[in-house]
């Protein structure tokens, strides 16, 4: 890497790292950024941190001084005000904005700042509100105010050209192309809007047209030329006429990170940003910049604490105060928050937003080269990055941000939530899906109106899993670089890259992923062979994710294994508890005594033991519940067991137990397309299968790959059997033979495989001390060797097929035993 970075400073050295600053980014990172060691954070579009020094700042200033409400009169109330004033001024500083023709509006934030606008707007039936596709949902949401008022609303797309006849191709000229109109009621034929005109039937209306400075999506930083030319009219499209005025809003909030406006230049109507995104603290603090010919058309309805001079409570009056600021804030701001702003500023003022922005845009621009560097073993490209690609203009302007699909040396698509997931466990944070953005999500996906609305019936929402529908994505993935990122974040993420996608060849047992869909182990069982592979073990969960016994024998029931995950703990908001959300549950002890018809439990927590009777009905009552999408009867129970829990868990929650669920047929994944014989298989509160199995062997075969891939030092990892939570553990086969078996036979039970076990996070909590620890081991070796269409597979799950008797159409009870042949059939 040494090597490596000497070549990225010989190109970006006078730009990277702030050598004017006085200090360097290493020296920053080291002494602001403790908590970021062994960490890569790539999500600064989504916030970007808050420094050490600035928090210090923060906590000496609040304990220092005393800041009273600054509606009143007080010392302290007037040392507020004052510092509110100061805090204004800073703010338009920021954006280059004269105090004479600005004013600064703090909001709860960004969103809030549109909101306001939206509401306050002077629409009218004559009225049209457009905006670029590539804008944020907070944006897109305006319009409902402009339709319910009656105006036309479209989304438009923008193109940029560099003008030819201009000296070194420096001028641009746009084409604003509008898209189909949106508007409520009967009139819409009043309207004559032409294919990219801003024109309106009447010349008295005001219009309003937003963009971004910077697309959230995909780093593109609009033109602000826009502006004036929008004000002006003065664009090419397939009619230029306009009647009526233009007002112009910028959504700030992630360009201003790396390049405020210059409101002096470009001198937009409405502008609005959150500082949380530009220098990590405070959040839910934000502002609307507004010219004041623009802030005296804003009709604010509603009048709250601090907007108004007098009021009358028993008639109707009321006088509101001539300060903009003070009509259009509602209640009493965020004093304390606006205190704080003074030492995010005091950091943008020390490095210069100048040198932020050739900071982060050196360190994207190399990614974004390496990333369009990397090829598959057959030369394809692994990165498909959205945004500069598909423009005309030659070396257009990037924010520090790309967002990128990946594909697979078959051309097939890595889903997000897989590049997610992995990145998660190499420790780098980004973000993935559409970032509250559809419509750049929509464009630069290449998905129709047709596509959304089918990917919404299919299940699909905002900040789901469904990555991948029809082949195709439904969202991406973003990194982003904030002030404190450095090459060694960069360098890492790209390791991770060329380490998790970049196509190998395909092996086994050699450190190249499995592709499972070519193994073929053997023939089929037969009774008559003596098999090779054993029962080693077979352990009961009863309550899901607490602890399990293990046992010589069990019974089998069409649930599976008797009792087995037959209850579980739903929380105070109805969710489902389980391991990842409640570490805790970890440490509750179970067992089941058959004889005595009893579950008992244990918990370091609680002074006393449990008893519940498995056989009497103790519940109290009966209700549906869903858990992980199957709907269940259940029955709970009462305050006593449910108190018992409460504190062996630390939370308020409700412990009920499984009294049937639907019966249901199941499709075997990959190649076994068949149905499985048993379809009337019941399920418990188990995720897919009735029962886990592992091998020995797979156990033995990745613990010799932790071991070797932790020779640097490091404390040596080491996993047994029960990190997986296996209801059974057989020996004697040979690494990932389970990996093929269809069917098996264990005594006189069959079962019916129904594949690989999609391993979470789970596997990577252990306890230790009586504390629960949590390591990115084993699933991070699993990732790199185990997975396929984005699982990391480790296990096989299976159904029982249960045996009825013919004549009286009973259920006949079997047993499985430790020490029995295991017959695996891959037929």
């Amino acid at each position: 890497m040494a090597q490596s970075k000497e070549e990225f400073l010989e190109q970006f050295g006078g730009d990277y790292g702030y050598p004017d600053a006085p200090r360097g980014i290493d020296e920053l990172r080291a002494a602001d950024f403790k908590r970021l060691e062994g960490m890569v954070f790539l999500d600064h579009a989504g916030a970007t941190l808050y420094s050490e020094a600035q928090m210090a700042d923060v906590a000496k200033d609040l304990m220092s001084n005393v800041y009273g409400n600054p509606h009143s009169q007080s010392d302290s109330s007037m040392a507020t005000s004052d510092l509110i004033t100061s805090m204004r001024h800073q703010v338009l500083k920021f954006f280059n904005a004269s105090p004479r023709d600005y004013k600064c509006i703090f909001t709860s934030g960004a969103t809030a700042a549109l909101k306001l606008v939206g509401e306050c707007f002077p629409w009218s039936r004559d009225s049209c509100y457009m905006y670029t596709m590539e804008n944020h949902n907070s944006v897109l949401g305006i319009r409902e105010y402009a339709l319910s008022k009656g105006a036309t609303v479209s989304a438009v797309d923008v193109e940029e050209f560099v003008d030819p006849s201009k000296n070194h191709g420096s001028d641009s000229l746009f084409k604003i192309s509008k898209r189909s109109t949106q508007r409520r009621g009967d009139d819409v034929l009043l309207h004559n809007y032409q294919n990219g005109s801003l024109t309106a039937i009447s010349g008295n209306n005001i219009n309003l047209f937003a963009f971004p400075s910077e697309c959230n999506f995909s780093g593109h930083k609009f033109n602000l030329s826009l502006v004036k030319l929008i004000k002006e009219g003065k664009f090419i499209s397939t009619t230029s006429q306009q009647q009526g005025s233009w007002m112009v809003l910028i959504d700030a909030a992630k360009g201003c990170t790396t390049e405020p406006l210059n409101l002096t230049v470009y001198s937009a109507d409405f502008v609005v940003c959150s500082f949380y995104k530009i220098f990590g603290y405070p959040t839910g603090l934000g502002a609307l910049i507004v010219k004041n010919e623009a802030a005296g058309l804003l009709n604010k309805t509603y009048f709250g604490g601090g907007t108004v001079a007098a009021s009358i409570a028993d008639i109707d009056f009321v006088q509101k105060r001539k300060s903009i600021e003070q009509v259009l804030e509602d209640g009493t701001i965020s004093f304390l928050s606006i205190s704080s702003l003074r030492y995010g500023f005091k950091i943008i003022d020390t490095l210069t937003i100048s040198a932020i922005a050739r900071h982060t845009a050196s360190l994207a621009t190399y990614v974004r080269k390496k990333m369009m560097d990397l090829k598959h073993s057959n030369e394809k490209n692994v990165c498909i990055i959205y945004g500069q690609e598909a423009s005309k203009v030659k070396d257009l302007k990037m924010g520090p941000t790309i967002t990128f699909n990946l594909k697979r040396e078959d051309g097939t698509w890595f889903g997000y939530r897989e590049v997610e997931k992995l990145a998660s466990l190499s420790g780098i944070h980004l973000r993935t899906g559409c970032f509250c953005n559809p419509g750049a999500c929509a464009k630069y996906l290449g998905l129709s109106h047709s596509d959304l609305v089918s990917n919404f019936e299919a299940g699909h929402v905002c900040w789901d899993d469904n990555d991948i529908i029809n082949g195709r994505p439904t969202g991406a993935v973003r990194i982003s670089f904030g002030y404190m990122s450095t090459y060694e974040d960069a360098e890492e993420f790209l390791k991770f890259l060329q380490s998790s996608f970049v196509s190998k060849a395909v092996g086994l047992n050699n450190g190249y992923m499995v592709n499972m869909d070519t193994l073929n182990l053997g023939d089929d069982w037969s009774e008559q062979a003596i098999s090779d592979i054993r029962l080693k073990s077979i352990t009961i969960y009863p309550v899901k994710s607490c602890q399990g016994f293990s046992v010589q024998g069990w019974p089998l029931t069409t649930g599976g294994l008797k009792y087995d995950r037959e209850w579980l703990l739903q929380g105070s908001g109805g969710e489902i508890l389980t391991q990842k959300k409640v570490p805790e549950l970890s440490s509750i002890r179970t067992l089941i005594d058959l004889e005595l018809g009893k579950l008992f439990l244990e918990s370091p927590r609680c002074k006393d033991k449990l008893q519940i009777s498995v056989i009497e009905n103790l519940t109290h009552l009966s209700a549906e519940a869903d858990v992980y999408g199957q709907r269940y009867e259940v029955q709970t129970y009462g305050d006593t067991i449910n108190s018992w829990f409460s504190d062996a868990i630390g939370r308020p929650c409700t412990f009920m137990r499984c009294s049937s669920s639907k019966y249901r047929s199941c499709t075997i994944n990959g190649r076994r397309d068949r149905l499985c014989r048993d379809t009337r298989s019941k399920l418990n509160f188990v995720n897919e299968g009735q029962l886990l199995l592992v091998s020995e062997e797979s156990i033995s075969e990745l613990n010799s790959r932790l071991s070797s891939g932790n020779g640097n030092g490091k404390q040596r990892v080491f996993v047994d059997a029960m990190r997986f939570r296996p209801n059974i553990v057989v020996s004697g086969s040979t690494p990932y033979d389970e990996d093929n078996w269809k069917r098996l036979k264990i005594g006189g039970a069959y079962f019916t495989s129904m594949g690989g076990c999609n391993r979470c996070q789970m596997i990577n909590l252990y306890q230790s001390s009586g504390q629960v620890i949590k390591s990115k081991e084993p699933l991070a070796t699993l990732a790199s060797y185990r997975r396929q269409k984005g699982k990391i597979l480790f296990g096989i799950l299976l159904n029982y097929e249960d045996s009825m008797d013919e004549e009286d159409d009973t259920v006949v009870e079997r047993w499985i035993k430790v020490g029995q042949e295991v017959y695996p059939s891959t037929e």
